[in-house]
């Protein structure tokens, strides 16, 4: 955790309400297949999201197994609409079994492959945008996800403070990890430095931001 304290963490942990059956066995499954989901802090963050915009239109980036879709379906608004997007082939059809089984296949649209090349053909504007994909695209995703933002829209990305190894030197840091360590500092000054949003950045999780489109 970024905040550096256990305790603390587990102590606020503690205080979660949860949430459904359905998506407390979803997670349970998610955890003993080793698959990466929202922490606890960033689910209660996202709820709270949810209840303070109410977005119509919801888009994701990075379904993985569809825990977060299935969050977002369940805690916003009755009329809200999802997409989301997948590249992984192993992972699409169990995000589509646990759409089908939680009954939400008319609210939450699966868009398979690569998201760059999605992102580039997607029109309309969304209310909400949550990045939750491969770290280190999150730059080239970043134009497309801004067009497709509505005004006063949300954006909110995931796992940004990388465990906090995104404040070390580049140098401090392994080999293979650099290109991502660069990447995302870059993405981090652009969002916090763009003239049309206004962006704080959370020691929530492993470190989330969350911009506001300016109308």
């Amino acid at each position: 955790m970024i905040t550096g304290d256990e305790r603390l963490n587990a102590f606020i942990d503690s205080l979660d309400t949860g949430n459904t059956p359905f998506l407390n066995g979803i997670e349970k499954e998610a955890k003993e297949t080793n698959v990466p989901i929202i922490r606890t802090q960033v689910q209660s963050l996202l709820k709270l999201l949810l209840a303070m915009r109410k977005p119509a239109t919801i888009l994701e980036v990075g379904c993985a197994i569809g825990f977060s879709a299935l969050l977002m379906s369940e805690y916003g608004p009755e009329d809200c609409h999802i997409t989301t997007i997948e590249k992984y082939e192993k992972r699409i059809p169990v995000a589509r079994e646990n759409f089908r089984r939680a009954g939400k296949e008319e609210r939450i649209t699966l868009l398979e492959g690569d998201a760059a090349e999605i992102l580039q053909k997607m029109t309309g504007a969304y209310d909400m945008i949550f990045m939750d994909a491969a770290k280190g695209q999150y730059i080239h995703f970043l134009p497309d996800v801004l067009r497709l933002l509505a005004p006063g829209g949300i954006l909110l990305s995931d796992n940004v403070l990388q465990d906090g190894n995104i404040l070390e030197s580049r140098f401090a840091v392994t080999r293979r990890n650099r290109t991502i360590h660069s990447r995302m500092r870059e993405y981090l000054y652009e969002l916090k430095h763009h003239p049309q949003l206004e962006t704080v950045i959370l020691p929530v999780g492993d470190g989330v931001t969350l911009s506001v489109k300016r109308g």
